[in-house]
Protein backbone atom coordinates (compact mmCIF):
# COMPACT_ATOMS: atom_id res chain seq x y z
CA UNK A 1 0.00 0.00 0.00
CA UNK A 2 1.23 3.31 -0.76
CA UNK A 3 0.40 6.75 0.93
CA UNK A 4 1.51 10.22 0.70
CA UNK A 5 3.54 11.54 3.72
CA UNK A 6 1.63 14.77 4.69
CA UNK A 7 2.78 17.46 7.95
CA UNK A 8 0.72 15.53 9.95
CA UNK A 9 2.59 12.32 9.73
CA UNK A 10 4.96 14.41 11.31
CA UNK A 11 3.19 15.60 14.01
CA UNK A 12 5.70 13.64 16.92
CA UNK A 13 8.26 16.45 17.18
CA UNK A 14 11.25 14.56 16.38
CA UNK A 15 12.35 12.54 13.79
CA UNK A 16 12.88 9.31 16.39
CA UNK A 17 9.27 10.14 17.60
CA UNK A 18 7.82 10.10 13.51
CA UNK A 19 9.62 7.08 12.98
CA UNK A 20 7.83 4.77 15.94
CA UNK A 21 4.71 6.30 15.21
CA UNK A 22 5.24 4.78 11.38
CA UNK A 23 2.87 2.37 12.81
CA UNK A 24 -0.94 3.51 12.80
CA UNK A 25 -3.10 2.04 15.65
CA UNK A 26 -0.17 0.76 17.22
CA UNK A 27 -2.51 -0.17 20.11
CA UNK A 28 -4.96 -2.31 18.04
CA UNK A 29 -3.60 -5.71 16.37
CA UNK A 30 -6.65 -5.64 14.07
CA UNK A 31 -6.32 -2.43 12.77
CA UNK A 32 -2.90 -1.57 13.19
CA UNK A 33 -0.96 -0.85 9.96
CA UNK A 34 3.30 -0.69 9.26
CA UNK A 35 3.99 2.33 6.92
CA UNK A 36 7.16 1.08 6.47
CA UNK A 37 6.62 -2.89 5.33
CA UNK A 38 6.62 -1.53 1.97
CA UNK A 39 10.63 -0.82 1.53
CA UNK A 40 9.97 1.88 -0.85
CA UNK A 41 7.95 4.03 1.69
CA UNK A 42 10.75 3.83 3.89
CA UNK A 43 12.77 5.48 1.03
CA UNK A 44 9.82 7.85 0.60
CA UNK A 45 9.60 8.80 4.53
CA UNK A 46 13.25 9.70 4.45
CA UNK A 47 12.50 12.25 1.19
CA UNK A 48 9.67 13.73 3.26
CA UNK A 49 11.30 13.99 6.51
CA UNK A 50 14.29 16.70 4.92
CA UNK A 51 10.70 19.07 4.29
CA UNK A 52 8.52 17.97 7.01
CA UNK A 53 10.06 16.59 10.34
CA UNK A 54 10.47 19.15 13.18
CA UNK A 55 14.43 18.17 12.57
CA UNK A 56 14.67 19.26 8.94
CA UNK A 57 17.02 21.35 10.37
CA UNK A 58 19.33 19.11 12.30
CA UNK A 59 19.37 16.49 9.37
CA UNK A 60 19.33 18.54 6.22
CA UNK A 61 19.79 15.14 3.91
CA UNK A 62 18.74 11.94 4.93
CA UNK A 63 19.01 8.17 2.85
CA UNK A 64 17.16 5.56 3.62
CA UNK A 65 18.95 1.99 4.83
CA UNK A 66 19.88 -0.22 2.59
CA UNK A 67 17.62 -3.68 2.39
CA UNK A 68 20.33 -5.58 4.43
CA UNK A 69 20.44 -2.95 7.01
CA UNK A 70 16.50 -2.92 7.15
CA UNK A 71 16.03 -5.01 10.38
CA UNK A 72 18.60 -3.18 12.49
CA UNK A 73 16.45 0.53 11.99
CA UNK A 74 13.06 -1.35 12.19
CA UNK A 75 14.53 -2.34 15.80
CA UNK A 76 15.72 0.63 16.77
CA UNK A 77 12.08 2.04 15.65
CA UNK A 78 10.63 -0.80 18.11
CA UNK A 79 12.99 0.40 21.11
CA UNK A 80 12.26 4.03 20.80
CA UNK A 81 8.36 3.35 20.86
CA UNK A 82 8.59 0.80 23.68
CA UNK A 83 10.84 2.80 25.83
CA UNK A 84 9.12 5.93 25.32
CA UNK A 85 5.47 4.89 25.42
CA UNK A 86 6.15 3.02 28.19
CA UNK A 87 7.83 5.85 30.46
CA UNK A 88 4.91 8.09 29.62
CA UNK A 89 2.39 5.58 30.29
CA UNK A 90 3.91 4.52 34.07
CA UNK A 91 5.91 8.09 34.66
CA UNK A 92 9.24 6.19 35.53
CA UNK A 93 12.14 5.39 33.59
CA UNK A 94 12.60 0.97 32.95
CA UNK A 95 16.24 0.58 32.93
CA UNK A 96 15.97 -2.73 31.08
CA UNK A 97 13.62 -0.53 28.19
CA UNK A 98 16.82 1.78 28.76
CA UNK A 99 19.24 -0.54 28.07
CA UNK A 100 17.30 -1.73 24.94
CA UNK A 101 16.80 1.81 23.41
CA UNK A 102 20.81 2.44 24.16
CA UNK A 103 21.64 -0.75 22.51
CA UNK A 104 19.13 -0.56 19.75
CA UNK A 105 20.86 3.00 19.59
CA UNK A 106 24.41 1.69 19.53
CA UNK A 107 23.79 -1.21 17.01
CA UNK A 108 22.26 2.01 14.64
CA UNK A 109 25.12 3.83 14.42
CA UNK A 110 27.65 1.08 13.84
CA UNK A 111 24.97 0.36 11.20
CA UNK A 112 24.82 3.42 9.60
CA UNK A 113 27.69 5.39 10.27
CA UNK A 114 27.17 8.26 8.04
CA UNK A 115 25.45 11.40 9.44
CA UNK A 116 23.51 11.28 6.53
CA UNK A 117 21.83 8.07 7.03
CA UNK A 118 18.26 7.80 8.41
CA UNK A 119 19.26 5.31 11.25
CA UNK A 120 21.98 7.33 11.90
CA UNK A 121 20.04 10.09 12.41
CA UNK A 122 17.00 8.69 14.35
CA UNK A 123 19.34 7.16 16.73
CA UNK A 124 21.04 10.85 17.76
CA UNK A 125 17.51 12.15 17.48
CA UNK A 126 16.43 9.45 20.20
CA UNK A 127 19.00 10.05 22.21
CA UNK A 128 18.71 13.56 22.17
CA UNK A 129 14.85 12.96 23.66
CA UNK A 130 16.42 11.06 26.70
CA UNK A 131 17.28 14.76 28.36
CA UNK A 132 14.71 15.30 31.37
CA UNK A 133 13.03 18.38 30.42
CA UNK A 134 12.14 16.80 26.91
CA UNK A 135 10.98 13.59 28.76
CA UNK A 136 8.41 15.75 30.96
CA UNK A 137 6.76 16.91 27.81
CA UNK A 138 6.63 13.89 25.76
CA UNK A 139 3.05 12.24 25.66
CA UNK A 140 0.85 10.19 24.06
CA UNK A 141 -1.79 11.69 21.68
CA UNK A 142 -5.81 11.32 23.15
CA UNK A 143 -6.77 10.40 19.65
CA UNK A 144 -4.28 8.17 17.67
CA UNK A 145 -2.27 7.34 20.32
CA UNK A 146 1.17 8.47 18.83
CA UNK A 147 4.10 9.74 20.87
CA UNK A 148 4.73 13.56 20.45
CA UNK A 149 6.26 16.45 22.56
CA UNK A 150 4.00 18.67 24.09
CA UNK A 151 5.67 22.52 23.14
CA UNK A 152 3.12 24.04 24.98
CA UNK A 153 3.68 27.06 27.23
CA UNK A 154 1.39 25.46 29.48
CA UNK A 155 1.98 21.85 28.79
CA UNK A 156 -2.05 21.08 27.92
CA UNK A 157 -1.98 19.58 24.42
CA UNK A 158 -3.41 16.68 24.41
CA UNK A 159 -3.39 15.71 20.58
CA UNK A 160 -0.80 15.20 18.70
CA UNK A 161 -1.71 17.24 15.95
CA UNK A 162 -4.80 19.83 16.43
CA UNK A 163 -5.99 20.03 12.73
CA UNK A 164 -6.54 16.14 12.68
CA UNK A 165 -6.83 14.51 15.88
CA UNK A 166 -7.71 17.46 17.75
CA UNK A 167 -10.53 17.97 15.18
CA UNK A 168 -12.01 14.79 14.62
CA UNK A 169 -12.32 14.56 18.74
CA UNK A 170 -14.11 17.52 18.82
CA UNK A 171 -16.12 16.62 16.07
CA UNK A 172 -17.04 13.59 17.96
CA UNK A 173 -17.95 15.07 21.23
CA UNK A 174 -20.26 17.50 19.13
CA UNK A 175 -22.00 14.34 17.28
CA UNK A 176 -22.84 13.19 20.63
CA UNK A 177 -23.79 15.93 22.53
CA UNK A 178 -26.18 16.49 19.98
CA UNK A 179 -27.56 13.00 19.46
CA UNK A 180 -28.29 13.01 22.96
CA UNK A 181 -29.74 16.39 22.65
CA UNK A 182 -32.27 14.75 19.86
CA UNK A 183 -33.35 11.48 22.33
Amino acid sequence: MTFRWTAHRFAGGALALDVANSIILRSDAAKSIDRFAAPEQIVTFAEAAIRLSAERGRFPALIAPETEKRPVFLGLREAIDDYFRSSIATGDNDDGRLAELLFACGAALRSFPSATSLGNATAHSALSLLAVETQERLKICGNCGWLFIDRSKNRSRIWCDMAVCGNRQKASRHYYRKKEAEE
